[in-house]
């Protein structure tokens, strides 16, 4: 049974090399993720490597093995599960749920994770548009496109965030946008390709480059 510690690794691990396909991730790319020093980091890859858990060669970057990747997509699956159990059954906002879920997530307990997920209707989707791993490790990623990339009269409902830290999600209440929104753009401004946007056919709202890159739309028809 892993650690906590290995746990946030193979979790971290897991994210890095989701958000770069196709290349291996980097010692100082998963000290900057879980800040942590590089010495540190090389330590605790040498001891998941020897378990079994990632193929590591000094230099050369990591991967996780089947096994690596499973352990980190179930702690990944228990992380948002908790997440929809703390907003839709205790009252939590999303902006308050990643670090309480952040302690729920080493609990080892098959049967408890089964039961959650059949409590809670068995989910697809965390509070903030992530898909939630199935119990066999398979995840199910909606096709969603990023409102930074979106033209003139092109409409979508908000589907999911990119960054999901408080700050970000507070703002996005303090303006209006939430999950399920229906978002119709109307200017995209040349010199800095923001966008104006109409939240629910009423509401208007200038959003940065930066906001619109963090933010996951599916089509209307």
């Amino acid at each position: 049974m892993p650690s906590f510690t290995e746990e946030n690794y193979l979790k971290a691990i897991y994210k890095l090399a989701e958000a770069s396909p196709g290349s291996e991730v980097s010692t100082n790319g998963i000290a900057e993720a879980l800040q942590t020093r590089a010495a540190s980091v090389t330590d605790m890859l040498r001891r998941l490597g020897e378990k079994g858990l990632l193929h590591y060669q000094r230099y050369r970057g990591v991967s996780l093995t089947p096994e690596g990747r499973q352990l980190a997509l179930l702690t990944i699956r228990k992380h948002r599960l908790w997440e929809v159990f703390l907003v839709q059954k205790l009252g939590f906002n999303w902006d308050e749920v990643h670090d309480v879920a952040e302690q729920m997530e080493h609990i080892h307990s098959p049967l408890l994770v089964r039961r959650l997920d059949e409590f809670l209707g068995f989910p697809r989707l965390d509070p903030h548009g992530d898909p939630i791993p199935t119990e066999d490790g398979a995840v199910l990623r909606p096709r969603n496109r990023l409102v930074a990339d979106l033209a003139p009269g092109d409409h979508g409902r908000l589907m999911a965030v990119k960054n999901t830290s408080p700050a970000f999600l507070q703002y996005l209440d303090k303006v209006g946008l939430k999950l399920g929104s229906d978002i119709e753009v109307l200017d995209k401004i040349e010199f800095d390709n923001s966008l104006e946007i109409k939240i629910n056919s009423t509401t208007i709202l200038m959003l940065s480059p930066e906001v619109g890159r963090n933010l996951f739309v599916a089509d209307q028809a």
